[in-house]
């Protein structure tokens, strides 16, 4: 059943909104807590997917945190929803929390759209500071993506024009799928920020991307990279 959706309201805060849906109560309020020191205000609890859509067309916020596997049937029921405010609210970024990697569900939600989305494991709620980082990356349009799906959905790649990257390129693009920028990735890497973009237009030359402004150039090398969404050309 659907959990109290409890509206909350702004109260004149002017803080970006957020819909949280977890049927499991403690763990549900462990969120509240941490989206709201993300600096969002959280204006429905949901405990269902029911529950979930009718919160955001009531509310219509800037964020929804998901959980993929909700009642009744706990296969994939949250996913769904995702994909339905996806397509009928494109405005609410959406962050899914799985319990294990379901490398399909994160295959389905990037190629329905790549602008504010991210797929984690609920473990990483347990570093507050890295998922208050990618709560607030996700409402700004960004992707935060689990270094586990990540390797999940490269399992299933097969030889292509992702061959000819090196290494450390194969490095700078799993960071970039995860949703890092270019300082992320060099702090990662311990490399310098020069370093890192001489590395990406390296990764777009090999990979063969069309003309395009770097910003949707490096998204198309993301998918490329996952396996998801349409081929280049295509």
């Amino acid at each position: 059943m659907t959990s109290a959706a409890a509206g909350r309201g702004d109260g004149g805060s002017g803080r970006r909104r957020a819909v949280i849906a977890e049927d499991s109560v403690l763990l549900r309020m462990g969120l509240v807590r941490v989206v709201e020191m993300a600096g969002f205000e959280v204006v429905a609890e949901a405990g269902d997917a029911e529950g979930l859509l009718a919160a955001v067309e009531e509310h219509r916020p800037d964020l929804a945190v998901v959980d993929v596997r909700m009642p009744p049937g706990f296969t994939d029921e949250g996913v769904r929803a995702a994909l339905s405010i996806r397509r009928d609210r494109p405005a609410t970024a959406l962050l899914l929390l799985s319990q294990y990697v379901e490398e399909r569900y994160a295959a389905e939600l990037l190629a329905a759209n790549t602008s504010g989305v991210g797929y984690l494991l609920k473990q990483r709620v347990a570093d507050v500071e890295e998922f208050v980082e990618a709560l607030r990356r996700v409402a700004d349009g960004g992707t935060a993506l689990d270094p586990q799906v990540v390797a999940q959905l490269l399992v299933r790649r097969s030889s292509d024009p992702l061959d000819r990257l090196t290494a450390r390129e194969r490095e700078v693009l799993a960071l970039m799928a995860e949703g890092r920028s270019n300082a992320g990735i060099a702090a990662r890497l311990v490399v310098s920020e020069s370093a890192v973009a001489k590395h990406i237009n390296s990764i777009l030359a090999k990979l063969d991307l069309p003309r395009a402004d770097a910003d949707h150039r490096r998204v198309l090398a993301v998918l490329r990279f996952l396996g998801v969404g349409a081929r280049p050309g295509h």
